[in-house]
């Protein structure tokens, strides 16, 4: 069974710097692809970024392109997500999850978890 567990959120001002962690406990390697949602009160969830395991294909949303950056650590089962240049709209909980597809569509994503608080102040 697929455990993810994130960690790394906090209350930021707005241009400062967050990294968020998910590490992977009994790894199915068909499930290829993580990826980060977030989702804001009164919003629905939306796709952030997403990494390959094999070979570190990336996507990102547009709204975080040249902000954020995904990176995995293969041998530690942990992706991780630099946020720069916060912005108080990227205030979320901040969520990662598990695929076999590298997509944007949060329904692709089988596995999540619990979440995490990232709050940015102006």
């Amino acid at each position: 069974q697929v455990q993810l567990v994130e960690s790394g959120g906090g209350l930021v001002q707005a241009g400062g710097s967050l990294r968020l962690s998910c590490a992977a406990s009994g790894r199915d390697r068909r499930l290829d692809v993580m990826g980060w949602f977030r989702q804001a009160p009164g919003k629905e969830r939306e796709f952030v970024a997403a990494i390959r395991w094999s070979g570190g294909t990336t996507a990102y949303a547009d709204s975080v392109k040249g902000r954020f950056t995904i990176s995995r650590d293969n041998a530690r089962n942990t992706v991780y997500l630099q946020m720069n240049s916060l912005k108080p709209e990227d205030t979320a909980v901040y969520y990662c999850a598990a695929s076999p597809i590298l997509g944007r569509v949060a329904a692709l994503y089988g596995y999540w978890g619990q979440g995490t608080q990232v709050s940015v102040s102006s």
